[in-house]
């Protein structure tokens, strides 16, 4: 798996990366049927200048197609800890896609 960081406004680049390698180690658990070197993540972190809020944007770029979530929050964590599920989700019902497990459900 490719990851790339971009920090915009943000000082604390370590607990950043730790926290994202700490939810990427999740996340691959779902992306065992991909080769690693075709997947690719994109992350940024971003702080408002005028509040004190942070924003996690977060591509996913797959063999078979792209996923992006986002989240916010007043801290860092915080914002990494709501964009990492709000992925998780439409990468499952992506992969079910993929499967076509929707033909495969028995007619009642």
């Amino acid at each position: 798996m490719k990851l790339s960081l971009s920090y915009k406004n943000v000082d604390l680049r370590e607990p950043i990366e730790n926290e994202v390698a700490r939810h990427l180690g999740k996340l691959t658990k779902l992306l065992k049927t991909y080769t690693p070197d075709l997947v690719q993540v994109h992350a940024s972190v971003e702080k408002h200048a005028r509040k004190i809020a942070f924003d996690f944007s977060l591509n996913l770029a797959l063999p078979t197609g792209s996923l992006h979530a986002s989240g916010d929050g007043p801290d860092v964590r915080q914002s990494i800890k709501n964009a990492f599920p709000a992925l998780s989700a439409p990468l499952q019902k992506h992969q079910a896609t993929v499967r076509r497990d929707s033909q495969w459900q028995r007619k009642r």
